[in-house]
């Protein structure tokens, strides 16, 4: 089997566990690979973390995911992961109102209680003033600069080849598989350019543009909370990656918003949010003890229905099937090897109807 894939996070857990299976040949055909910055590229602008965004009926491919970010946190430094303690705070009124009802983060009681050793609710006299309950359990944090390349290092020890091209129409990618032979499936984990894509423009698909100030002060513990009062498209969190990747703060929320220019005023916003949930990021003193590295944005891939993951005959003329995988809005990081196992289940189904027409 020639599959292809992409080379975002979805993209690359997506081809690195299709080339575990050595009867599979798997090329990667990107226009941007890890090591470049652009506001189509979401990947490297993540966090990244595991905060479990979704509700118990969508929860597969985090609860899938957690056990092998875990342990890459455990046994493999090289990956640029570590174990960082994450507080989650929860403001009635977020909750009330529904303003954080996009995410299942922040519910009471959450499914993802069970799935951390040491998940405990916090009691009142460990809470900031601006929150009204919360929580507490050991997660991670990635620093993607590090763990996007150790990816494609993975990729390629399994044979995956990497090849640049700007596609603009997906039956394109059929005739650049690495063997000079045509791609007998085509995994599409385009992300945000879904929405632009010939054969795919999936016009449900829009960016959730975060901004993002990144300083070298160091946090502990992760953070953030259900809302802020700077307005709904505004939020707040804070993280240090590892191995020495800064802290970055966060952020906005803003769906359907491609400016790709960081506003200042927002920026400034973003420091103060993140200085008063944990005034020991400065050590109690104001954003002039920020020491920033940089100012950045992102575009996440928000889709309007929640992630696409199936097979589908219908876009190619002479059927060769496409698997989706795309449309992970801010949760890729830590849905990626469950969203890339059912990609796996997929093509696997796809091998099984190949071999009964034989």
């Amino acid at each position: 089997m020639r599959p292809l894939s992409l080379a975002g996070v979805i993209g690359l857990t997506s081809a690195l566990l299709l080339a575990e299976d050595p009867a599979n040949s798997v090329t990667i055909v990107s226009k941007h690979m890890p090591g470049d910055y652009d506001i189509e590229y979401t990947s490297p602008w993540a966090g990244a973390n595991f905060m479990p965004m979704s509700f118990e009926e969508n929860s597969r491919w985090e609860r899938r995911t957690w056990p092998v970010l875990k342990k890459l946190a455990e046994e493999v430094p090289e990956a640029g992961i570590h174990f960082q303690r994450v507080q989650v705070y929860r403001r009635d009124k977020d909750i009330i109102t529904g303003a954080a009802s996009f995410d299942g983060l922040f519910v009471s009681n959450p499914w993802f209680g069970t799935l951390f050793d040491d998940y405990r609710e916090l009691p009142p006299d460990e809470l900031p003033p601006t929150a009204s309950s919360g929580c507490e359990w050991t997660s991670v944090c990635i620093n993607t600069a590090i763990y996007l390349p150790w990816l494609v290092g993975r990729c390629r020890r399994h044979g995956v080849v990497l090849k640049r091209a700007v596609l603009s129409h997906i039956r394109e990618a059929k005739e650049l598989h690495h063997t000079g032979r045509p791609a007998d499936v085509i995994v599409n984990a385009t992300g945000l350019l879904a929405s632009r894509l010939g054969g795919v423009e999936d016009q449900s698909v829009v960016p959730a543009r975060g901004q993002i100030v990144v300083v070298r002060n160091e946090v502990l513990p992760m953070a953030t909370i259900s809302g802020t009062e700077d307005g709904e498209k505004e939020v707040c969190y804070m993280m240090t990656r590892a191995a020495g990747g800064g802290t970055v703060l966060g952020g906005t929320y803003d769906v359907g918003n491609w400016d790709a220019n960081p506003d200042p005023n927002i920026a400034v916003r973003i420091m103060k949010r993140c200085i008063e949930l944990n005034p020991s990021l400065t050590g109690g003193k104001g954003i002039e003890a920020l020491d920033i590295i940089r100012h950045g944005v992102g575009l996440r891939p928000y889709r309007k229905g929640g992630v696409r993951i199936e097979a589908d005959r219908s876009i190619l003329e002479d059927g060769t099937p496409v698997v989706h995988n795309y449309g992970h809005a801010g949760w890729g990081f830590q849905g990626s090897f469950g969203c890339a196992e059912k990609v796996v289940e997929l093509v696997q189904a796809i091998q099984t109807q190949e071999k009964a027409k034989l």
